[in-house]
């Protein structure tokens, strides 16, 4: 496998001694949590020959974050977390140069927009499924749930005037720009799909900068998607990108499950000799020092020059000094949400449609998030004998304490249970599952509510004004995807050491 290739910027001799001396070098660096956003800082510094060495921090018994996949002794792969990846602008690129990188391209499963599972995807409204509209035929006509062509509200938003918010609310931006109904079914159910979140508190600003600079740069969102997305970060794309570009891909996944990203980067990690992976090492307490940070834990104390911490937002500020009170502040201010995912086999073909799954507005139901047919975009997941269905349900997300109570009073049979029953209505399913999974993902996905990216800012101004040697990553801040959250482990990385990587 091609483990460490050097893609440190060319500079003239001159240029590589000036900016050489500048960089105050890194002896160890502390990267707290080893999720998908530590390993990741963690394989973009040990690629410079500036860090000495990097310690991972873990409080759990296994590296990988919410990227958790079950493999079964009969090919059969099941998903807990995130599942699809897509390969689309610059962060999704650098995922994919990454996992070239690691050797990893021979296990990509691509799912191209011509795929079935890209082209239909349904939400579940009225007590029946409605194929959402795609392609220019789907915007010129009416089409259930919908009582008017969606082309008329994309041609009317053009004559909107731009806000005057710094900020809003997603369904706010959309209800003014597109129109209540569109901000009450897709977009409603979108931000279930995407941030298990309920889009009149998500901010617009933070959950879809790309509509927020559109209407910015443009007066309109349309106007602005035509007139380009502005600055990108320069990410060239390699063969595997290259390739996916060429083939179309809407999304992928690997062929043992998108756990194989962290496994093959902790892999990596371990073979360039200057990582040390240390799980069940919770972090009880960080100071400053005069060195950079004193970090302790149950069983010792250790000395680090920075600290990149990948912990979610609260549990950082459980651990920061008192000195540190502004920035715990803001940190205890990102709320989070817990979502339960049960995944189910079914034996035989049991879909009444194809596609990759259909999603609930909250006024269908607030309990049900969205249910995906794991079976249609990657049937390589499936048991190698006899067929069988693979489906997944999402439930709960900012509506789980209203709907179930507390996270550690609800049990793996009522929400079984409810997820049965949401695949017999939704989908006529008589029989029962043949095998099936509860996971309960406490906290895990990061709300950001409108004024988000302010608090952000704070964070990061209180932490430059302090001199303090740490850079903040993860989901928390500035992205919950899997490719947001690896490419800005490797931005603080480069921000850290002054360079690409």
């Amino acid at each position: 496998m091609a483990w460490c290739r050097n893609r440190n910027k060319k500079r003239t001799p001159d240029e590589r001694y000036r900016y050489a001396a500048d960089i105050k070098p890194m002896t160890t660096v502390a990267v707290l949590g080893g999720g998908i956003g530590g390993l990741a800082a963690s394989y973009y510094l040990c690629k410079s020959p500036q860090v000495t060495k990097v310690l991972v921090l873990e409080s759990s018994s296994r590296l990988g974050g919410w990227l958790r996949s079950t493999r079964r002794s009969d090919g059969a792969v099941f998903e807990h977390g995130p599942r699809g990846i897509r390969p689309a602008g610059a962060v999704g690129r650098n995922t994919l140069n990454m996992v070239e990188d690691l050797g990893l391209g021979g296990d990509i499963l691509p799912v191209p927009y011509s795929h079935v599972a890209s082209q239909n995807r349904y939400v579940y409204m009225n007590r029946r499924l409605h194929r959402m509209p795609s392609g220019l035929s789907g915007l010129l006509r009416t089409v259930p749930p919908f009582s008017r062509p969606l082309l008329l509200s994309v041609a009317m938003e053009m004559l909107v005037k731009r806000g005057v918010e710094e900020d809003e609310s997603v369904h706010s931006f959309v209800s003014r720009r597109l129109g209540k109904e569109l901000a009450d079914i897709a977009v409603d159910s979108l931000c279930r799909g995407v941030f298990a979140g309920d889009c009149r508190k998500l901010s617009v600003r933070s959950c879809f900068p790309v509509l927020y600079n559109a209407e910015q740069r443009g007066g309109s969102v349309m106007l602005g998607m035509l007139l380009g997305s502005g600055p990108t970060p320069a990410v060239p794309p390699g063969p595997l990108a290259q390739r996916s570009v060429t083939e179309s891909w809407a999304q992928w996944s690997l062929s043992r499950g998108v756990e194989s990203l962290p496994e093959c980067i902790a892999e990596f990690l371990q073979r360039s000799g200057r990582a040390e992976l240390r799980r069940e090492a919770a972090v009880q307490h960080i100071s400053p020092s005069a060195s950079g940070w004193t970090i302790s834990l149950e069983d010792g104390v250790l000395s680090a020059d920075h600290i990149i911490s990948a912990l979610p937002a609260k549990a950082l500020a459980s651990i920061l000094p008192p000195s540190c009170h502004p920035l715990i502040q803001l940190l205890q201010d990102i709320s989070t949400v817990t979502v339960a995912v049960v995944n189910l086999e079914y034996e035989g073909s049991i879909l009444p449609v194809s596609g990759f799954g259909h999603l609930l507005p909250s006024s269908e139901d607030q309990a049900l998030l969205g249910v995906v047919y794991d079976s249609v975009p990657f049937p390589q997941h499936d048991r190698s004998t006899g067929q069988t269905t693979r489906l997944t349900v999402m439930m709960g997300g900012a509506w789980f304490h209203e709907v179930f109570g507390p996270p550690d009073t609800v049990t793996e049979e009522c929400l079984l249970a409810r997820a049965t029953e949401a695949v017999h209505c939704h989908l006529g399913v008589s029989s029962a599952p043949s095998w099936s999974r509860v996971t309960l993902q406490r906290d895990c996905i990061p709300q950001y509510y409108p004024g988000h990216f302010r608090k952000v800012e704070s964070m990061r101004r209180f932490i430059r004004e302090n001199n303090l040697s740490l850079s903040l990553i993860g989901a928390s801040y500035d992205g919950v995807s899997v490719n947001d959250v690896i490419f800005n482990g490797r931005t603080a990385v480069e921000q850290l050491l002054g360079t690409g990587v």
